[in-house]
This record gives structure tokens, C-alpha cells and sequence, in this order.
């Protein structure tokens, strides 16, 4: 049986052309880690990566125990995802002086087999692991982006603010305005592990919610 890879099965969310296009996100399922800091130093951020990298593969490998979830398939784990804020509101992904201001969100998507149970028992599992491990700002979220505009941006994640420049200049001139608010935050997508791409070839979709103008 073939794995679901969702980066091939939904290119329209993933794999965005390196011209802006606008998009309708839908609703998807998370398992969201909240923080604050530089990622770079962070070591709340090193710790979320732990936890998402963690409940995703307990999850995946749960048929290797034989307590795989009821409608369980194989599948690729999703791209690691993040949603940036900093302590002034509206960041946008371009102004940023001071990188331990950030306030993030990281995530991953998960099947829609992943219930509550599935979850909390992940969870469970990472906690024998390692029973230190902190858990109180994990979360599993159905959570719905709406109406978008994305890029694919190549190179280092500092020389974003020019692609995004890019991607302001076209939401403006389709009619509509960038909706970043304390709700709907800029918004990445790391596809492939930057520890093993040049920072030259990295790639890393940008999102931004949008709305029409004047609405």
C-alpha cells in the first residue's frame, strides 16, 4: 500500500510556485507546541521540536506495537510549520530587530484518525521516554487558516523580507489586504530538514491571510 505523503497530495498547500498565488486553506488537524524566543537559542523552541517530533512518530509508529488507531494508514509525517508573532502585534516577517521578542507556535499536521484518546496515548508514550518532558502548552487543534496568499521563498530564512515585499505587492494588486491580526499570524512551512539543504536551497512556503480590500 502506498504511503500518503500529503506534500505530493496537496501540492496547492506545499508546493507553491515561486509567483504568489492566492488560496483558500482549509480546515486541518494539529498538534500545536506554543513559545517564545529566538529559535535559534531557544530552548523552549529545541524542546517543542522534541515534542512534535516525538507524538508525530509515536503516532505513525504505533502499528509497530499492534495499538495503531481505528482508521490508521500509512503515511509520510508531515513538514514542520510554524506561526510567528512578536511582542508588538502584526508582525509581518519583515521588521525584526530583536529575535528573542518572537512569540511562535510550531506544528505539525496529523491524520484525521488522531482523536483525543490517540493523542493523550502518544503523550503517554513520549512521557516513559522521557519523563521530564513538558507538555503545558501542547495542544491538539483543528484549526482553519482561510483565505491566504503564499509563496515559495528558496534561500536563507533572513532574506525572506524581499520575497515577502513580493508577495505584499501582488495581494495588493489582486484587491486584496494583508489581514495579519492578533488571530491570523504570519505564517512558514519548512519543507525538507534545513540541517541537511544548503541555506542557499532551503525551502520554505510563506503564508499570509489576506482579505478583500475594503471588506
Amino acid at each position: 500500500m502506498d504511503k500518503l505523503d500529503y506534500k505530493k497530495e496537496y501540492k496547492d498547500l506545499y508546493l507553491p510556485k515561486t509567483k504568489p498565488s492566492i488560496i483558500e486553506v482549509p480546515e486541518m488537524l494539529f498538534i500545536m507546541v506554543d513559545g517564545k524566543g529566538d529559535p535559534n537559542t531557544s530552548e523552549s523552541y529545541k524542546n517543542s521540536m522534541e515534542i512534535l517530533y516525538g507524538l508525530s512518530w509515536s503516532i505513525k509508529m504505533s502499528k509497530m506495537s499492534g495499538t495503531q488507531p481505528e482508521g490508521y494508514f500509512e503515511y509520510v509525517v508531515p513538514p514542520l510549520e510554524g506561526l510567528w508573532q512578536t511582542e508588538e502585534e502584526g508582525f509581518d516577517g519583515i521588521n525584526i530587530t530583536d529575535k528573542n521578542k518572537f512569540i511562535w507556535t510550531s506544528m505539525i499536521r496529523q491524520p484525521e484518525f488522531v482523536t483525543p484518546e490517540v493523542f493523550e496515548t502518544a503523550k503517554e508514550v513520549l512521557s516513559k521516554k522521557n519523563p521530564d518532558i513538558d507538555f503545558s502548552t501542547t495542544r491538539l487543534v483543528k484549526y482553519t487558516e482561510g483565505l491566504c496568499c503564499q509563496i515559495m521563498h528558496i534561500g536563507l530564512y533572513d532574506d525572506e523580507p524581499a520575497t515577502i515585499r513580493r508577495m505584499g505587492e501582488y495581494i495588493l494588486d489582486s484587491g486584496y489586504v494583508t489581514d495579519i491580526n492578533e488571530a491570523r499570524w504570519h505564517h512558514e512551512i519548512y519543507l525538507g530538514d534545513p540541517r541537511k539543504i544548503a541555506p542557499e536551497k532551503r525551502k520554505t512556503v510563506i503564508r499570509h491571510p489576506i482579505r478583500k480590500a475594503g471588506s
